[in-house]
């Protein structure tokens, strides 16, 4: 499984993006996804999860209200949409998918390379 994140840019602080993970190689319509991201000197961290049939989603406490997570099955595609964004959250944005089970907890499988978003006050 082959994962490409997509969406990332510059943003002033209060606006929004919509990244895009795309899966090749194989479905992933039974895996579990995730979204994670990395600041500048701090370790990975988990933003949201979401479940095979996109039913179930986790979020982070300090992006709970403002992003959203859903997942395209049809498509093999994730998507994040990040509104009201802050400097805080500047970071590169990678996704992930894992083969059993989903949430913020346990080992995800598969990576995509990143993708940079950068908010500006």
């Amino acid at each position: 499984v082959q994962l490409q994140a997509s969406g990332g840019g510059s943003v002033q602080a209060g606006g929004s993006l919509r990244l895009s993970c795309v899966a090749s190689g194989r479905t992933v319509s039974s895996y579990g996804m995730g979204w994670f991201r990395q600041a500048p000197g701090k370790e990975r961290e988990i933003v949201s999860a979401i479940s095979w049939s996109g039913v179930n989603t986790y979020y982070a406490d300090s992006v709970k209200g403002r992003f959203a997570i859903s997942r395209d099955n049809a498509k093999n595609t994730m998507y994040l949409f990040m509104n009201s964004l802050t400097p805080e959250d500047t970071a590169v944005y990678y996704c992930a998918a894992r083969r059993t089970g989903w949430g913020h907890s346990g080992q995800y499988d598969y990576w995509g390379q990143g993708t940079l978003v950068t908010v500006s006050s």
